[in-house]
């Protein structure tokens, strides 16, 4: 019976494992990005302090990183909204898109 079992299962574990191991690489390649990320605003902050770019440049550089990060971070850490809901409402669409998804 067992055997019938795990034969009859075998192609759903098999996609179950796919499925995860896509996921466990994308967890990895945000990480990395993370990491860059972070390398990338030591490297601006070292250019501000040596007076290779202006305090605008660095503003915009900075928020740009920073932004991105935040992204990341909501992508590898979801809040209870995001959970709650599905999927957090795109910031871009207009309020009819809004009514009449949600009709």
């Amino acid at each position: 019976m067992f055997l019938i079992d795990d034969l009859l299962l075998a192609p759903y574990k098999g996609v179950k494992w796919i499925f995860k191991e896509i996921h466990r690489l994308t967890q990895e390649e945000l990480e990395n990005e993370s990491e860059q990320i972070t390398q990338a605003l030591t490297e601006l902050y070292r250019k501000l302090e040596a007076g290779e770019i202006t305090e605008e440049e660095f503003d915009d550089g900075e928020q740009q990183l920073l932004n991105r990060l935040d992204e990341i971070d909501e992508m590898l850490n979801p809040s209870d909204e995001t959970l709650e809901h599905g999927e957090a409402e795109p910031e871009d669409m207009t309020e009819i898109e809004q009514e009449s998804r949600d009709q």
